[in-house]
């Protein structure tokens, strides 16, 4: 099966809130890692983990922008939509990585940032989350400063393929205690750290004009992002405006010549 054919029928067994047919895409001997909750668990063990989250999920799953192929593995963006296929209905970002053998996932691991977990967090839960990650605060801040510099200073959010696992190895740590690190340290998921930077960058260079100002799509591909439908919902999420509403308010308010 094709890496592309995989994707789609996995999601299409997600939004027909399926766990059999979600559990098929996983070897026998495969296991699904929810790093959301940072629970690991088996085929057999998978089933019961979907039927109890679609008793709760009222999501529709869309893939967002292209499937990436590696050897033996494959990684993706989704978007979780309440309602419908745009991001303007509200919903979170995720991203899955998955190591196949033949037709099938021997790992998968799923990365998101659900509000309903983030407001599970707020109430108090976030310290029993992190529980077992082993890192001590002297540690998350080697962590948290070793990140500033690749941001600000290396500007790895231009990587349009960035990716926490890709992330972590650059910076010699694990995908968990990074993961722990944006999570405590900023407040927010990877996909909302990594976005800010680049929307941040967007929205500079959206307030240049004449002719040589960039349009929105060159924007979003120079600053890091690989779709306009990924710019638009993270530059909403953030700014609270559209892009071309950005644009139009901000040249608005330049004072014309005398």
């Amino acid at each position: 099966m094709l890496s592309a054919d995989f994707v789609r029928s996995y999601i299409d067994a997600w939004n027909q809130r399926s766990p059999r047919r979600v559990a098929a895409h996983l070897a026998r001997d495969g296991t699904y890692h929810d790093m959301g909750e940072l629970k690991q668990v088996t085929r057999k063990d998978f089933i019961a983990h979907l039927e109890d989250y679609f008793s709760r999920d009222s999501n529709r799953y869309v893939l967002v922008g292209e499937v990436l192929e590696g050897e033996n593995s494959i990684a993706f963006q989704y978007l979780a939509c309440p309602t419908g296929d745009s991001a303007d209905d509200g919903g979170w970002m995720g991203a899955e990585f998955i190591t196949l053998d033949g037709d099938a996932a021997t790992r998968i691991e799923d990365y998101y940032r659900d509000p309903a977990l983030a407001s599970r967090e707020r109430g108090g839960d976030s310290a029993a989350r992190y529980a077992k990650s082993g890192l001590s605060p002297a540690a998350m801040e080697a962590v948290l400063c070793r990140l500033t510099e690749a941001m600000q200073d290396d500007r790895a959010y231009l990587n349009s393929h960035l990716s926490l696992p890709e992330l972590a190895a650059s910076l010699g740590c694990s995908v968990n205690h990074l993961s722990q690190a944006i999570n405590e340290g900023h407040g927010v998921g990877f996909f909302d750290y990594v976005n800010g930077f680049r929307v941040r960058d967007a929205t500079a260079l959206l307030t240049e004009a004449g002719p040589r100002a960039p349009s929105i799509l060159d924007v979003a591909l120079s600053v890091g992002f690989n779709s306009t439908s990924t710019f638009y919902a993270a530059f909403k999420r953030i700014t609270g405006k559209t892009p071309a509403q950005f644009r139009r308010e901000a040249l608005a308010a330049v004072p014309g010549p005398d």
